[in-house]
């Protein structure tokens, strides 16, 4: 297969946070690394004066109207699982955790825009529910799951996991799910098994970057190793701060792998298959010189557009050195040697 660079809007864009979260202006601008220039723009320049107080009800003192992030659950019918119980295990340590509106506003979801302070609006009034999973391959039964499967049979827990983006930007979310392992074992995957693949939704119709983007190789797709998908740390989410997920986060589930870069982590899933070949994924199959397929958090490791020995908070606008699988070196660090890629 020939190579074809096509290098993807990466860039951050118009990334204005509105007063109503705990952040100002200008600590997005710095967390972001835009500087100056960036709060003097007129696209990014903040709708009112900084430093002045907002009112209730996401009000300015002179009762301008402020933009709140959807943070509404997409699928409302299992509200009586949230909140789950938090496990202690997985805190973490100093540092705060990221701000909902915060988190909530700034995403990578190209199915909806590659701009990241536009996926809420887009991905809001989405519908998830119904919802079916297709699980196939090297699977002792080839079933199909709904959201009861998912909702109704596995108990959930809350964990503070960090999120570290390839292009140097992190947070600290509280994820609500069950363990990946725990979903593995109930599909009881055949031995020869040595891969698990979760293919994204594919809707160009409804989903507005599928259709305006159609140089990519939708739908999205990604895949771990087995021993890696039965790692502790390895969490199918179905919420986030106490309730079930909004669309922008991945509805109804996700995956999170906190150890490794964000795009590791496939969003709203349609399909689980079993293999034991390695299979190809969306971004290593296009640049596989920039998206290595195990793509741990790896400092010493370069990249060719960003540096990834350190790493930008953007809830408190904190530069800080990145730490090896993100900081779970512990838990992951006897899966690999080191010269994975």
């Amino acid at each position: 297969m020939a190579h074809v660079h096509i290098p993807p809007p990466w860039s951050i864009r118009n990334p204005a946070t509105p007063e109503s979260t705990f952040l100002s202006r200008r600590q997005v601008v710095q967390a972001l690394g835009l500087g100056s220039v960036a709060l003097a723009a007129p696209a990014l320049a903040s709708p009112r004066a900084e430093g002045e107080a907002a009112g209730p009800g996401g009000e300015t003192a002179e009762g301008e109207a402020t933009v709140v992030p959807n943070t509404q659950p997409a699928v409302k019918r299992f509200g009586d699982r949230f909140p789950a119980r938090r496990n202690p295990k997985f805190e973490l340590g100093e540092s705060a955790l990221t701000p909902e509106n915060v988190s909530a506003q700034f995403n990578n979801f190209y199915e909806f825009t590659t701009t990241k302070d536009k996926v809420w609006e887009l991905a809001r009034d989405y519908p998830v529910d119904p919802w079916k999973i297709e699980v196939k391959g090297l699977v002792k039964q080839p079933r199909t799951l709904d959201l009861d499967d998912i909702f109704g049979r596995f108990p959930l827990e809350e964990r503070l996991y960090r999120f570290r983006c390839v292009e140097r930007w992190a947070m600290q979310v509280p994820w609500t799910g069950f363990p990946l392992r725990a979903l593995i074992d109930y599909l009881e995957p055949l031995s020869s098994a040595k891969y698990v693949r979760f293919v994204s939704l594919l809707d160009k119709q409804g989903l507005p970057g599928q259709r305006k983007q159609g140089w990519y190789p939708w739908p999205y797709n990604e895949a771990l190793r087995l021993d890696e998908a039965r790692n502790d740390l390895a969490l199918v989410v179905v919420g986030s701060y106490g309730h079930a997920l909004p669309m922008q986060h991945g509805a109804p589930l996700r995956i999170a792998c906190p150890w490794k870069y964000g795009y590791k982590s496939p969003k709203s899933i349609v399909e689980i298959e079993f293999t034991d070949q390695r299979p190809g994924t969306f971004w290593n199959d296009m640049q596989e010189e920039e998206y290595g397929f195990f793509s741990n958090v790896e400092p010493h490791k370069p990249h060719p557009r960003w540096s990834q020995k350190w790493e930008q908070d953007i809830g408190t606008g904190e530069n800080r050195d990145s730490l090896l699988y993100n900081g779970y070196a512990d838990l992951v660090g006897s899966m690999y040697t080191g010269k994975e890629s």
